[in-house]
C-alpha cells in the first residue's frame, strides 16, 4: 500500500525530483499520487459535486466533465471557449470563469495554450445546470468594458463570488487583470482591484475576512482586508494593487489557482516549479509539493475529511488524488458541512 493515498502501489505514480527545475523550499515533500483520469485536453478547475463525483475543465474542449470512480468520464456541459476555474453556487449550479478560449500546440506529448484562439471576442461567467448541462452567460462585461480572462473564482458567505481576470496578451500588447466581485443572481458586478499583473488564483480565509489573490508572471501571494462584500482595503503606494505581499518566490515560478486549509494556510498551484506552494497566513514558505507534471494548475479539497486533495495536471492531461497532511477548508456551498 501507498503511504500517501492508502491505495495499491501499482495504482500511483511516484515523484521523482527533477533538479534543473529551481526550487525555493529543500528538500521538497515528494509524495505518492494516485492518477484518477487521464486523456484529458488541459484539465482544470477541480469540484467536488455533491455525489462525490469530480467535475474538471478541459480548457482545450471547452466543455465540463464528470470523473466518477474508476476513472469513468461524462460531459455536463459543453460552454466553448476557454472554461476555467469553477465553483458551485447557492443553487448547486457551476459557476464557470470562462477566459474565452486559447490557441494551442502540442509537443513532445503535451499540449499547451500559446495565444488568443482564433475569433476571440472576450471571457464571461457563464452558469451551468450539472443535471441538463444548460449553460447561460452571467456576466461578459463590467462598467461597459469586455471581460478579458476570467480564470479563478470563490464564493463568500453574502450572496457572491470574487473572481480573477488575468487579462490577455496580444501581439504588441496586454489587457490589464484584475479582482471582480459579482452577485450570483446576476445582478450587480464591479471591480474589486484594479489593474494587476495577471492575477490567476483566488480565496478566502477561513473567518472569511482576507482576500488572497496569486500574481502568475510574478509567483507573488498578496493578501486584502475585506471591508464589506466586494470592498477591500487597499495599502498606499508602492503596494501593487493595494495588496500586502504574503510571499514572493524566486527563480523561474509561476503562480496558478489556489485552495485555503482549514487551518488557514494557502496552497498555490506552481507552474514550471511542478508543485503545490504552501504558505502561511505569515508568509512562510512552510513546503513545495512535487506534482508528476510542471504544470499543475490548480487543486480542490474533496471527500468525507477533506483532505483528499484533487489535482489538475495540464500539460500531461491527467487528474492527480494524494492524501493531504491536512484538512482543506470546506468551500461555501461545497456541502456536508
Amino acid at each position: 500500500m501507498c503511504r500517501g493515498c492508502g491505495h495499491a502501489r501499482n495504482r500511483c505514480v511516484t515523484f521523482r525530483r527533477r533538479p534543473f527545475l529551481p526550487s525555493v523550499a529543500d528538500p521538497m515533500t515528494k509524495p505518492d499520487i494516485e492518477i484518477i483520469a487521464t486523456g484529458l485536453h488541459f484539465p482544470e478547475g477541480p469540484v467536488e459535486l455533491p455525489d462525490g463525483s469530480i467535475a474538471v475543465v478541459e480548457i482545450g474542449r471547452g466543455r465540463i466533465v464528470r470523473i466518477r470512480d474508476g476513472g469513468k468520464q461524462e460531459v455536463v456541459a459543453v460552454t466553448n471557449g476557454g472554461p476555467n476555474g469553477m465553483a458551485l453556487g447557492p443553487d448547486g449550479a457551476l459557476y464557470v470563469c470562462n477566459n474565452g478560449g486559447f490557441s494551442w500546440v502540442e509537443e513532445g506529448g503535451w499540449l499547451r495554450p500559446v495565444g488568443l484562439a482564433p475569433g476571440y471576442s472576450g471571457g464571461a461567467i457563464q452558469k451551468v445546470n450539472v443535471s441538463t448541462g444548460e449553460v447561460m452567460t452571467l456576466y461578459d462585461q463590467c462598467d461597459g468594458r469586455t471581460l478579458s480572462g476570467p480564470n479563478d473564482i470563490v464564493f463568500d458567505n453574502h450572496g457572491g463570488f470574487y473572481f480573477t481576470d488575468t487579462g490577455r496578451v496580444r501581439e504588441f500588447q496586454r489587457d490589464h487583470g484584475g479582482v471582480f466581485y459579482a452577485k450570483a443572481d446576476g445582478s450587480s458586478i464591479k471591480r474589486v482591484v484594479f489593474p494587476l499583473l495577471t492575477p490567476n488564483g483566488v480565496g478566502l480565509s477561513p473567518d472569511l475576512d482576507t482576500l488572497y489573490v496569486a500574481e502568475m508572471e510574478t509567483a507573488r501571494l498578496w493578501s486584502y482586508a475585506i471591508v464589506e462584500p466586494g470592498v477591500v482595503e487597499k495599502r498606499p503606494f508602492p503596494s501593487q494593487g493595494g495588496g500586502v505581499l504574503v510571499i514572493g518566490l524566486g527563480g523561474f515560478q509561476r503562480f496558478d489557482s489556489l485552495k485555503v486549509t482549514a487551518s488557514g494556510n494557502i496552497c498555490v498551484a506552481t507552474l514550471v516549479t511542478g508543485c503545490i506552494t504552501v504558505v502561511s497566513p505569515r508568509g512562510d514558505l512552510l513546503d513545495q509539493v512535487w506534482m508528476p507534471d510542471i504544470y499543475p494548475t490548480n487543486l480542490g479539497f474533496a471527500g468525507q475529511d477533506l483532505q483528499d486533495a484533487i489535482v489538475t495536471l495540464s500539460l500531461t492531461g491527467q487528474i492527480g488524488r494524494l492524501r493531504w497532511p491536512e484538512k482543506g477548508l470546506r468551500l461555501q456551498h461545497q456541502g456536508g458541512g
